[in-house]
């Protein structure tokens, strides 16, 4: 899930942005959000409560419920945050070296410290708003992910109607069993092993849909 992280991160060092009409505004939005992040990874799902996002992030409480109304609203926002950040997959010239440098960003993603990704996709489970909000995300990152299969087919390793979706999850499906089901340490060789099994299997037609209906 590229990328799926504090919203702050990527506009922080923007000043010219910040002192656009709104700044406020979007100065409290990225402050409550990285609170919400923060309380969330460390105290987990059953533990966040509003007063407590609005303390660490030192705002009056009745300004988080009045944009917010309660905490599936401000996962959500976290998650609808994540998803507007500018990010294309790399361009290594083949699909499996497109698909390895996915895996390895991810990887590296569902690593990290604090783990903000795997403590987002928990509490998904337990509110509706968040759960709408990571197939939001999904749908994001792979409508961008989609480029990689064009690529290939252009270039002739895979078929033309090779289906981008069923590609895109089985390549990148091993990571997320690997470190957020089975809660594994991060195994080195499996961004590539996973890369090179989804594209011989992609040349070899395995994600290939049907040609369409001829009268």
């Amino acid at each position: 899930m590229t990328h799926l992280r504090s919203a702050s991160e990527p506009e922080a060092a923007d000043p010219e942005r910040a002192r656009r009409p709104g700044g406020r505004t979007r100065r409290i939005r990225l402050q409550v959000i990285e609170a919400v992040l923060l309380e969330l990874v460390e105290s987990g799902y059953d533990a966040l409560t509003v007063d407590a996002v609005a303390a660490r992030a030192g705002v009056h409480r009745t300004t988080v419920y009045r944009r917010w109304r309660d905490i599936g609203g401000l996962l959500a926002d976290v998650v609808d945050a994540a998803a507007g950040a500018d990010w294309q997959p790399d361009n290594t010239g083949s699909l499996r070296g497109d698909l390895a440098a996915l895996n390895r960003q991810i990887q590296t993603v569902l690593t990290s410290e604090p783990p903000v990704t795997a403590a987002l996709i928990a509490a998904s489970f337990r509110s509706e708003q968040a759960s709408g909000a990571l197939r939001r995300f999904w749908d994001d990152r792979y409508a961008r992910f989609e480029i990689l299969v064009r690529r290939a087919a252009e270039r002739g390793e895979i078929p033309a109607r090779t289906h981008a979706r069923h590609l895109l999850v089985a390549a990148t499906a091993p990571l997320y069993h690997h470190l957020v089901l089975l809660r594994l340490p991060p195994d080195p060789g499996l961004a590539d092993r996973a890369a090179t099994a989804t594209a011989v299997a992609a040349a070899a037609g395995a994600f290939t849909d049907p040609p369409p209906d001829v009268p």
